[in-house]
């Protein structure tokens, strides 16, 4: 991808900090950042494996996102911090886990962007969970706030924190709550579409459930614009698709490209929470990751449907990909993966 295909640019010579780096998200944005000729800092565990970014000029400093030292570290000199790190989302992960990695972070890296005389903006990423289940769809980005596990709780907070630390300080600061992310390299939905291509889907209720979904190269250009348009600093943005659709739509999209039927095996919703909740009590205390839990259960039973219309409104963005187009588009790399079988 050449210069002139990026919509979307910081400007030119700019240092950005990007935490989440080895991420799906974090991935690309790292690598759209350095085809723009910006200097990038990122922040990467100690375990974090780096081979997929041999031969990047990128500055790595390794260690925990919430150490105070190495914030300071990584900071300096920087004009943008794109804030997505967050911990992998186990059952069996410890709270503390999500307060470090969400909020503990969150406070230090604001505090320390102040200290930087050419510091211009902080984009932290949250999430739309921190709305819960929608009662009426669509929401949007005013909508009462129902987080409905630790992952969600502390993504609020730092929102929270965030804010009202940015209006006492005078701290340029725009919050993105992205939906369901997808696209090349995601695996968190390759179940479904193995299930849709073996043509029998495990479905929860009726699976009428509304599911919003963003495509990662939407995401990332979004996420730059955010950083560089005068009108998002302060606000806070839902970056969807357009409309929100059914499970059963998006499995039927699935089964059109595959050129299959399928047919759904449904569970009731309340024996299978129980179920979940049984299996988290068991588990957890024993390190084990459950073979069942809640939050999972909640992408086959909770509406996550959100008007989106803000983006275009106010910065003028509107989403390159529809989610028929990127869904099918994803049915055929699991397949050339040799993921699909």
């Amino acid at each position: 991808m050449e210069m002139e295909d990026f919509p979307y640019k910081l400007p030119p010579d700019s240092r950005a900090l990007v935490t989440g780096a080895t991420g799906f998200t974090g991935s690309l944005l790292v690598r759209k950042l350095l085809k723009q000729g910006v200097k990038v800092v990122a922040i990467a565990r100690h375990t974090s494996n780096l081979d997929a970014f041999n031969n990047m000029e990128i500055e790595w400093i390794r260690g925990d996102v919430f150490d105070e030292n190495l914030i300071n570290q990584a900071i300096k000199g920087v004009n943008y911090i794109f804030h997505l790190v967050t911990p992998f989302r186990e059952a069996k992960s410890p709270n503390i886990g999500y307060y470090n990695v969400h909020v503990l972070s969150t406070q230090l890296l604001a505090k320390a962007a102040l200290k930087q005389p050419d510091f211009q903006r902080f984009v932290h990423i949250s999430t739309i969970g921190v709305h819960g289940h929608i009662k009426q769809p669509p929401a949007d980005e005013n909508a009462p706030m129902h987080p409905g596990d630790v992952y969600q709780e502390t993504k609020l907070e730092a929102e929270i924190w965030l804010k009202n630390y940015a209006a006492q300080k005078g701290l340029s600061v725009t919050i993105v709550r992205p939906a369901g992310i997808y696209g090349f390299g995601e695996k968190r939905l390759l179940k479904i579409f193995k299930w849709v291509y073996r043509q029998w889907v495990p479905v929860i209720g009726e699976g009428n459930n509304l599911l919003h979904f963003i495509h990662v190269d939407d995401l990332t250009n979004f996420l730059i614009l955010a950083a560089t348009h005068p009108k998002s600093d302060g606000e806070v943005f839902i970056c969807g698709s357009p409309e929100a659709i059914s499970f059963k739509k998006m499995v039927s999209i699935i089964s059109d490209y595959y050129g299959n039927s399928v047919k759904f095996i449904k569970f009731p919703a309340a024996p299978m929470f129980a179920l979940g909740y049984l299996f988290e009590v068991i588990c957890r205390p024993l390190g084990i990751e459950p073979p069942i839990y809640r939050r999972r259960l909640a992408f086959y039973t909770k509406d996550r449907s959100f008007n989106t219309s803000k983006m275009n409104n106010l910065l003028g963005f509107v989403p390159a990909h529809s989610d028929e187009e990127g869904l099918k588009e994803l049915a055929k790399w699991y397949l050339d993966q040799g993921w699909i079988k």
